[in-house]
């Protein structure tokens, strides 16, 4: 008994002992040198140890080690030279660190190793796209596009020829989660969907998030797409300039006040409405254009705080008047989005690190046709859709140990929806219509997560979060559990498993399927339920790192709950029905149910002067709806079972650098009419009340689709890309030359079909095809 009661004290002593070890925090922030730009995702650790941690967005860092008379500490990031310092750990510290970009040539030689093996982080189904491989990769007319090259990663299918909407893991266009300096975009694209709102110039950081979501993220059901804008040279005036075959660019940043305050301007337009418009008809004049417009101002106030304000602007504006001897006729459709975002940084202490921003966001439609008559009489509609969020967020992050990172924090939103609002205004009429109508909304949630090292092999990131939305006096509040487990088989190897649950208290309601500015946001109600998904996911991730490059495999399976779609016939302009009573969207739709599962592959060569990535995605997606195809299962539109994407870029020497894309994807699903008849109706007896032909009045035609949605698969999608840069450095300008081809075998790949009947009455099925073998050339300048 003695000698138990000793055991007992001496481990007791020993914990006594272990728990009283000092213990001291090193903190600060990773800036670039030569500019100051905050630096996230910088890997901080001891080497020979497991003790290491990442700075967040901000570059903001904090790591907690036990008291030594000699610490070393080393600071990595791809793209820029590690460092080592050395620390006599008796005390907190603040110690902030400019990192020194490599050269061009350093860079293509060792970008593997300052990258963190894939084997190593808990998150699964993550992937970081560099804006440095965006600028490389060959685009449509030159427009280097972030879209675009998403489409390229496995698990996203693009929308169509040319589109630069995307579907993830099954999900529509709606349940993708696009945030801009933490303001939501809900609409971003340009030119019909052809190219993203997003110029690349201006953006630091870009990260998409296709399943195990953490717990700060909520609100769509597919994937989130987090993009970071430049904070601006704080050191010198610096820039970039482009011209190409569409449009210009021009970026601009520098200090206001050295060292601790800085701007940053980025703008965009096509001009082809400029050139074309001297030789238009003085009767009729038109033309298409947008631009884009991003602004950021960021203020170092002390050591603990900062504030940032940024800002996106950006419009699509179509238009067409004629005039004649009677009046005048004008045409126009406009489309374009606005956010603006506030944000303050705050040190409480070393170790819990506070930003807090309040967001606006607004995104508008408007469709007008206006007729006026010398006679006097006139005539004018408008329609329009959209919808503004005003919205507060605060985040921290807490980091007591090498062993712990915890995110909690809460945000409310305040939505305004305009799902429809037409004003018909005409001097035929007493009376004018206008159905315009405000939906208001609020969604909240507060969340809390813990990215846990439970030891070499087992690591966890688990969290809640729980959302609360109000509606029509409906009051929602649901739990959202989320989880991400890492098992390291090996030092090389590791099993990854996640499982998260999303509600979308929106919809976006499209019967084009292409992503056209016609789409409507609209809320959930209790006519149109919230969505809901539970995802689950299993992967294995290895690496290669003295090779350069590094294997992912996942498999997942999505359930998707309450998904919303057009009733059949209905459209987005249906305002009467034909009995004259007024339409209302919640009329027009009808809620179902989808699944999506499949498998995923990613291969990635990150050293060497070639470097790229194989992608593949297998995978089935399937819808219900009780009112829609007869209450049977039908493939979704975006369902495609084979999807694949080769990727390469080989720098030759620091003056030329080659890069191809080729794709691969099965066709879309799509409806087809099986026969079309014409159709007559009964015009009414005969005299002698006889019926015959005589008396039949031709209607048109009418199409048989069969009792199967979506049965027929266009043509299999596939294009290959090429494209070549040559750069020319002065002493403080680089010029950039590049030549690109698009669709370099010039594939008639199908935009859709349509049926066409010649004059004997035989159907042939006919395809139009958008874009065949097309050239580019841009130039850039960097100073």
């Amino acid at each position: 008994m003695q000698k138990h009661k000793s055991l007992f004290l001496f481990f007791l002593l020993a914990a006594l002992v272990g728990s009283a070890q000092q213990k001291y925090t090193i903190s600060g922030y990773v800036n670039e040198k030569g500019s100051l730009e905050n630096l996230p995702g910088v890997t901080i650790y001891q080497p020979n140890t497991k003790n290491a941690t990442t700075s967040n967005i901000y570059g903001f860092y904090s790591i907690t080690l036990p008291a030594a008379d000699s610490v070393t500490l080393s600071f990595a990031f791809i793209g820029f030279t590690t460092q080592n310092h050395v620390f006599k750990l008796n005390k907190d510290q603040t110690f902030n660190v400019l990192l020194n970009a490599q050269s061009e040539l350093q860079e293509v030689e060792i970008v593997a190793k300052k990258n963190e093996p894939v084997s190593e982080d808990v998150q699964m189904s993550k992937i970081d796209i560099s804006i440095e491989k965006v600028k490389d990769i060959p685009a449509l007319l030159g427009e280097k596009d972030v879209m675009k090259v998403i489409q390229l990663m496995p698990g996203v299918q693009k929308g169509s020829e040319g589109s630069s909407g995307f579907y993830v893991r099954g999900g529509g266009p709606d349940q993708n989660l696009i945030i801009l300096d933490e303001a939501t975009v809900y609409n971003a694209f340009h030119l019909f969907g052809f190219f993203s709102l997003f110029n690349g110039d201006a953006l630091k950081s870009v990260e998409l998030t296709k399943g195990g979501f953490p717990a700060r993220y909520g609100g769509r059901l597919s994937s989130v797409l987090d993009m970071q804008m430049k904070d601006g040279n704080k050191e010198k005036i610096s820039g970039e300039a482009g011209i190409g075959l569409i449009s210009s660019r021009l970026t601009l940043e520098g200090p206001l006040i050295k060292n601790k305050c800085s701007f940053l301007v980025s703008g965009r337009r096509t001009y082809a409405d400029a050139l074309i418009y001297p030789f238009l008809p003085k009767d009729s004049k038109g033309g298409y254009y947008f631009y884009d417009l991003n602004a950021k101002i960021n203020y170092v106030l002390n050591d603990k705080d900062r504030i940032y304000l940024s800002g996106y602007f950006g419009k699509d504006k179509f238009y067409l008047n004629n005039k004649d001897g009677g009046g005048e006729d004008k045409v126009g459709l406009n489309w374009g989005n606005a956010t603006a975002t506030a944000r303050w940084n705050h040190l409480f202490t070393n170790k819990l690190f506070c930003n807090t921003s309040l967001i606006f966001t607004d995104y508008k439609l408007i469709i007008s046709a206006e007729e006026k008559y010398k006679s006097g009489d006139n005539f004018s509609l408008r329609y329009t859709s959209g919808i503004r969020d005003y919205s507060i967020k605060t985040g921290f992050d807490y980091i007591p140990n090498p062993q712990h990172y915890i995110k909690f924090g809460l945000q409310g939103i305040y939505h305004q929806f305009r799902p429809g609002a037409i004003v018909i205004k005409s001097s035929s009429f007493d009376e004018n219509l206008d159905n315009t109508k405000l939906i208001e909304a609020f969604e909240n949630s507060i969340f809390v997560e813990d990215d846990w090292k439970i030891s070499g092999r087992w690591r966890l990131n688990a969290g809640i979060r729980a959302s609360n939305y109000i509606v029509r006096k409906e009051n929602y509040i649901n739990p959202e559990p989320r989880a991400s487990l890492r098992f390291k088989i090996k030092e090389d190897l590791s099993l990854k498993a996640s499982y998260a649950m999303m509600n979308q208290y929106m919809h976006l309601l499209s019967n084009t399927g292409i992503g056209l500015p016609t789409d409507l946001w609209v809320p959930a109600t209790k006519n149109a339920p919230f969505m809901r998904s539970q995802q689950v996911a299993l992967g294995l991730a290895k690496d290669f790192l003295k090779k350069g490059y590094d294997i992912s495999l996942e498999g997942y399976y999505k359930k998707m709950d309450r998904v919303l779609g057009y009733r059949e016939g209905a459209s987005f302009l249906s305002v009467f029905n034909g009995e004259g009573n007024e339409i209302t969207w919640e009329d027009n739709v009808t809620s179902g149910q989808g699944w999506s599962y499949g498998a995923e592959v990613l291969i990635r060569k990150n050293e060497g002067k070639f470097t790229g990535w194989i992608g593949y995605t297998l995978s089935w997606t399937q819808l219900q709806f009780d009112e829609l195809n007869f209450g049977k299962k039908f493939y979704a539109r975006y369902d495609r079972r084979h999807d694949i994407s080769v990727v390469g870029v080989y720098h030759v020497n620091k003056r030329m650098t080659l890069s191809f894309t080729w794709v691969y994807g099965t066709g879309n699903a799509i409806t087809l009419p099986l026969n079309t008849y014409n159709a007559y109706a009964y015009a009414g007896p005969m005299s002698g009340n006889v019926q015959g032909p005589s008396n039949q009045m031709d209607v048109g035609t009418v199409q048989d689709f069969g009792q199967q949605r979506n049965a027929f698969r266009m043509s299999a999608y596939h294009r290959l890309d090429f494209g070549v840069q040559w750069h020319k450095k002065f002493k403080h300008v680089e010029r950039v030359f590049e030549i690109g081809i698009y669709n370099v075998y010039s594939r008639q790949n199908p935009y859709f079909y349509y049926i066409e009947i010649d004059q004997n009455g035989n159907q042939k099925l006919m395809q139009v095809s958008l874009f065949p073998i097309i050239p580019s050339f841009t130039w850039s300048w960097k100073f």
